[in-house]
């Protein structure tokens, strides 16, 4: 039957040595870390992303805009799919009516399924080329919690990787301090009885 002492390592005892000390800081120090300080980096590095992404996302929607256009060309006969056999969108040529420089085309990405003469939404930026979208608020939203939870998930790691070191050290020490006091004491336990 094991039994425990509960906090043998805060209380003076002759089994207790120095390394069993730091080791129990070290974990109070390691409970600390994880459960401030890492949350507290990730939360900080989403702030951060969600300020430059936001920046991203407005300097995207002031230099692009919408327009609706007609397809000009049939869909391919074959489209690659992706998972769940749902089709990727593809390449055509598009017009639309500019109201200052009249009639235009230029080749855009159209959703798969829609053929010629459909009307489908094009993102153009100031120079008339086809661009993507700008992100919205789920996609700067997304990007917020995705850096903060890799950066806090980086700091438990490396909080951790640092605690392993330090128990190992510890161990190390440990062990060092066991062999010194047992080649004091342990002569006098091995004597032989003449």
């Amino acid at each position: 039957m094991r039994t425990r002492v509960r906090g043998w390592r805060w209380r003076r005892n002759p089994l207790r040595r120095r390394s069993d000390v730091v080791e129990t800081w070290t974990a109070v120090a390691v409970a600390v870390l994880l459960l401030v300080a890492a949350p507290a980096a990730g939360a900080a590095a989403g702030l951060w992303a969600r300020h430059g992404a936001q920046a991203v996302a407005a300097a995207q929607r002031a230099d692009r805009h919408q327009v609706s256009a007609e397809i000009l060309h049939d869909q391919p006969d074959q489209l690659p799919t992706v998972a769940g056999g749902r089709e990727h969108s593809y390449l055509a040529l598009v017009r639309w009516t500019d109201p200052d420089t009249g009639t235009r085309t230029t080749t855009a990405r159209v959703p798969a399924g829609s053929g010629k003469g459909d009307t489908v939404a094009v993102w153009l930026d100031g120079a008339g080329r086809s661009v993507t979208a700008p992100p919205g608020d789920a996609a700067v939203w997304q990007h917020t919690v995705t850096i903060g939870a890799c950066v806090a998930a980086g700091m438990v790691a490396l909080i951790l990787l640092g605690h392993g070191l330090v128990r190992r050290f510890a161990l190390r020490n440990r062990l060092t301090e066991w062999e010194r006091d047992w080649a004091r004491t342990g002569p006098e336990w091995t004597r032989r009885k003449a």
